[in-house]
């Protein structure tokens, strides 16, 4: 095969059309094969089922840039006539000389007129490409009101999740038979990462890509990049590394929780039916770099990780552990309320060999506690005790279990303010009483607390067996733990934060994980509730 037929045939398994590959070759555009994925993931914005964002992200060096600029340059202008796009990026002198290199780079086929003062790139078709910028957010303003076919963000998580929904409202069209769409790139980290890791991250984590597409960047994808570049990348250690070079999005500048691991803490689908599963680490999902750690036996011990010879990091998200509700020794839960805030609420239990497992999660906002009370309820509706009044070997009727019930919690904790009293002299704490929930003060100490999550959370890397697991039911839990930050003012704390007017961040459900686990039973005696 010729190198013309080697790049068709890798953009045909991308899954690129074929006049967007034609589109590439007449423009002398090469794109290597994750850049090709992404092309194909834009594509499928023509499609009344399909999405209105593609993401593009994760190491840096990736060739982002260079993807953002031929998508919109050599294909979504070329096919349509009088086509308006634009490109936002930080303001700086190193992006402006990188913009003119890609433009030389990739349009030197392409008929085409540049005027860098006007910073308009317009094609033959009357197609144009309005090289944006802003150095603060207040800069995006200036665009606002108007009317684009294509916008393209780079480095998008410099942007706040509200600048973004502003340049949002201008992706709109009047062209027939084309749908508005948004490209973005960027790498972990910034003022945009809760929200970017939302919207694209986690959707495709979960599978459940709907409105949005997201392409991983990795270092290696590029061939182009200079081998000491990519050597400078590799010898970066802490959340750099993670960030820059491996493209995870689970740990960005300051996050406090650096240890937390989704393929370790998170655990999966729960097992009610009496096998005992406690938790099992199962062989062919072991990262290599976490199977240093004592060996246990397959057969017992909690949790088990296997010996250094399984191989290879695991790929996708499928959860290394499972728990059985049987195996539970205690139960208990905790809660942290709010109305304009998530109200969440966290179930817990420790097994035999003193792990502790969220195992559900509740978190609403704009709910009243009558209403958070019901989904509590069948929160733990969901979860399974033995029935003392079958005994466990009578299997023929089926009873030997019961649905978990409020009476059974050793605890139920809840955070200081909703012992607070009102204007009108009630309590929320006392509301939840009249619904049945008796709630208790939890341990307020905030640094203590995170500093017990620090520790259960343990280290694999350096060989400390974890003793806190969540199950991938409690979303927003999983969620928060990587976005919290360090208090630059006080560095043992977290950095409190709020979630936005649309849900999107907080430290609700972080708070309530604190509680669960910091607050011991004998601690809870001594904090009776008052006002009820």
């Amino acid at each position: 095969m010729t190198p013309l037929e080697r790049y068709a045939a890798a953009a045909r398994e991308a899954g690129c059309p074929r006049d967007q590959i034609e589109r590439f070759v007449r423009a002398g555009v090469v794109l290597q094969p994750r850049q090709l994925a992404a092309s194909a993931a834009a594509r499928l914005c023509d499609r009344a089922d399909g999405p209105t964002a593609v993401g593009y992200g994760g190491a840096r060096g990736g060739g982002k840039s260079h993807w953002l600029l031929a998508q919109m340059g050599a294909d979504d202008c070329q096919r349509v006539p009088g086509l308006k796009c634009l490109l936002l990026r930080k303001v700086g002198k190193a992006n402006m000389e990188n913009f003119e290199d890609l433009r030389r780079r990739l349009f030197g086929g392409l008929a085409h007129d540049f005027s860098a003062y006007r910073g308009v790139l317009k094609f033959a078709n009357g197609s144009r490409i309005i090289a944006g910028h802003f150095q603060s957010e207040s800069d995006i303003d200036a665009y606002l009101g108007l009317e684009y076919d294509v916008i393209g963000i780079e480095e998008a998580t410099t942007l706040s999740s509200r600048k973004h929904q502003d340049i949002s409202t201008c992706s709109r069209t009047s062209k027939p038979n084309w749908r508005p769409r948004i490209y973005s790139t960027t790498n972990p980290g910034g003022v945009g990462h809760a929200w970017y890791r939302a919207r694209f991250i986690i959707p495709f984590q979960d599978g459940k890509e709907a409105e949005t597409r997201f392409i991983p960047a990795r270092v290696g994808d590029n061939r182009f990049n200079n081998p000491e570049y990519t050597k400078i990348l590799a010898n970066l250690t802490g959340w750099q590394k993670r960030a820059w070079f491996d493209g995870d999005w689970d740990i960005a500048a300051g996050q406090f929780f650096t240890t937390f691991r989704r393929e370790v803490h998170v655990v999966g689908d729960m097992d009610v039916s009496g096998a005992g599963v406690s938790p099992q680490f199962l062989p062919p999902t072991i990262p290599q770099k976490h199977a240093g750690l004592t060996p246990r036996a397959v057969t017992g011990g909690s949790p088990q990780f296997l010996p250094p010879t399984i191989p290879q990091k695991r790929v996708g998200l499928t959860p290394l552990a499972v728990f059985d509700d049987t195996r539970a020794r205690e139960w208990f839960a905790a809660l942290d309320y709010g109305f304009t805030h998530y109200t969440v609420a966290l179930l817990g239990c420790t097994d035999g060999d003193g792990n502790v497992f969220v195992v559900d999660e509740h978190a609403e906002r704009l709910w009243l506690p009558q209403r958070h009370a019901q989904a509590i309820r069948a929160m733990l509706g969901r979860h399974v005790v033995p029935n003392s009044q079958w005994p466990i070997a009578n299997r023929q009727g089926g009873k030997e279990y019961r649905k978990l019930e409020i009476s059974d919690l050793k605890r139920f904790v809840a955070g200081a303010d909703v012992f607070s009293k009102q204007s009108d002299g009630s309590t929320v704490a006392a509301q939840y009483a009249k619904l049945g929930i008796t709630l208790r003060q939890a341990n307020m100490d905030r640094v203590n607390g995170w500093a017990e999550i620090l520790q259960r959370l343990g280290d694999v890397e350096a060989g400390i067996v974890p003793r806190l697991f969540i199950h991938q039911r409690c979303a927003r839990l999983i969620e928060t733990l990587p976005a919290l930050q360090h208090d630059p003012n006080r560095p043992e704390d977290v950095l409190k934060v709020d979630a936005d007017e649309d849900g999107v961040g907080g430290d609700d459900a972080a708070d309530t994980l604190r509680y669960l686990v910091a607050t011991k039973s004998r601690e809870v005696a001594q904090r009776k509730l008052r006002g009820l």
